[in-house]
C-alpha cells in the first residue's frame, strides 16, 4: 500500500515536470515575453515577467489539483485572475498566430492594406463580448 503511494507520487511529479516543462518550451518557442516586453519598452523587468507566468502555472497547478482550496478574497480576485488570463490566453493565441503567418496571409487574400490595426481591435473586442456572453449565461456549466 505505502509503496503504491510512493510510486504513485513519484510518477506525479515526473509527469508534472514533463507537462510544465512542455508547456514552458512553447512558451519560449513563440516567443510571448519577449514579444511582451519588446511591444511594452520594459526590458528591465524581463525577469518579472518571466516569473509571473511561473507563479502563475504553479498556482493554477495547485488549484486545480486541490480544488478544496478557499481562496478568502472571493469575487474582486476571481475578477482580476478572469481579466490577467484572458490576456495571457490573447498574447498566445496573437503570437502563436504571428508565428504560423496567419495574420499577413488572412490580409493578403483579402486584400487589405489599410486599417490593419481596427481589424485586429475589432476582432479582440468580438472575442471578448463572446466569452462575456458565454460566462454571462453560464454556457458552461452543463
Amino acid at each position: 500500500m505505502l509503496s503504491s503511494h510512493i510510486m504513485l507520487t513519484i510518477l506525479g511529479v515526473i509527469f508534472g515536470l514533463a507537462v510544465s516543462a512542455g508547456t514552458f518550451a512553447f512558451l519560449l518557442v513563440i516567443g510571448v515575453v519577449p514579444r511582451m516586453v519588446g511591444k511594452s519598452n520594459t526590458a528591465s523587468h524581463a525577469i518579472f515577467y518571466e516569473n509571473a507566468i511561473i507563479l502563475g502555472g504553479t498556482i493554477g497547478n495547485l488549484l486545480s489539483v486541490f480544488p478544496d482550496i478557499r481562496i478568502w478574497l472571493g469575487s474582486p480576485l476571481l475578477i482580476v485572475y478572469g481579466l490577467c488570463a484572458g490576456i495571457f490566453v490573447g498574447c498566445i493565441a496573437v503570437a502563436l498566430a504571428e508565428i504560423l503567418n496567419t495574420f499577413p496571409i488572412m490580409y493578403r487574400r483579402a486584400n487589405l492594406k489599410m486599417g490593419l490595426s481596427f481589424v485586429m481591435t475589432c476582432m479582440a473586442f468580438g472575442k471578448a463580448c463572446g466569452a462575456f456572453f458565454y460566462f454571462w449565461n453560464q454556457m458552461g456549466e452543463g
